[in-house]
């Protein structure tokens, strides 16, 4: 059976203080084997704060984006190689708000995932529907566009990337989709996988939807659910340890 993945996203909060509180708290209550996958997504100016509090435990870290390039005159990117400098071993990419707010196309976030992986980094590749979308009935030919560029960009690599299904009318909004309606979803996914890869049972599809401690265990019971990108709970240690708990 495949370890479950627990990973927060932290988006654009934080600072050296509330960091360090958050992080000694998880630490706190994170026993030495956790029965899952456990990792935190941070602002890139806190990598070497957080590779640092976090080295030679069972929190692994990551960031939430990558340039698309290896180097050169790209001024405010990061690349792959800088974020593993700092030890990390996850980049979130094509998450929705970068689609929304930065105009990044399925190609643009397909080329991220390709270089995170050319740097031994597991990017964790979003995708998911607007509520436009799926009261549209599209829910599927969006997501299935999504990874398709990935999977094609990628290759046999796909095996080593993991997919989180963010359903964008539940990030940040309270709403969640119910765990049919994400299971249905992650379905489609893992059928998708299955078709790319013989390896696909490596790939790990996580939920980002407003995963709380409230919800987790009902999602996580689910048979294509194999974890969480938790955005909000993340940042309060004790709920963020609720639903690492929950990943049994």
């Amino acid at each position: 059976m495949t370890r479950k993945l627990i990973a927060g996203n932290w988006k654009m909060n934080g600072s050296l203080a509330d960091n360090e509180a958050l992080l000694r708290a998880v630490l706190a209550g994170l026993p030495a084997a956790p029965a899952a996958d456990v990792a935190v997504c941070v602002p890139a100016p806190y990598l070497a704060q957080v590779q640092a509090l976090c080295q030679g435990t069972a929190l692994a870290w990551g960031a939430q984006d990558v340039s698309a390039h290896e180097r050169g005159a790209y001024t405010g990117e990061v690349s792959a190689a800088m974020l593993r400098d700092f030890g990390c071993r996850y980049v979130i990419v094509g998450h929705s708000e970068r689609r929304q707010y930065h105009g990044e196309s399925d190609e643009a976030v397909a080329a991220k995932a390709q270089r995170a992986l050319a740097a031994g980094i597991t990017p964790i590749v979003c995708v998911g529907e607007t509520e436009a979308q799926r009261d549209a009935g599209q829910t599927e030919a969006v997501v299935k566009r999504q990874l398709a560029a990935v999977i094609h960009t990628v290759g046999h690599c796909v095996s080593e990337i993991v997919v989180a299904y963010e359903p964008v009318w539940a990030i940040g909004t309270g709403k969640t989709a119910t765990p049919e309606q994400a299971q249905a979803v992650h379905a489609v996914l893992r059928a998708q996988i299955k078709a790319a890869t013989p390896q696909a049972a490596r790939v790990k599809l996580l939920y980002g939807g407003s995963m709380n401690p409230a919800n987790a265990a009902a999602l996580l019971a689910q048979p294509d659910i194999d974890g969480g990108l938790i955005g909000g709970a993340s940042l309060k240690a004790e709920e963020f340890l609720r639903i690492v708990r929950a990943a049994v």
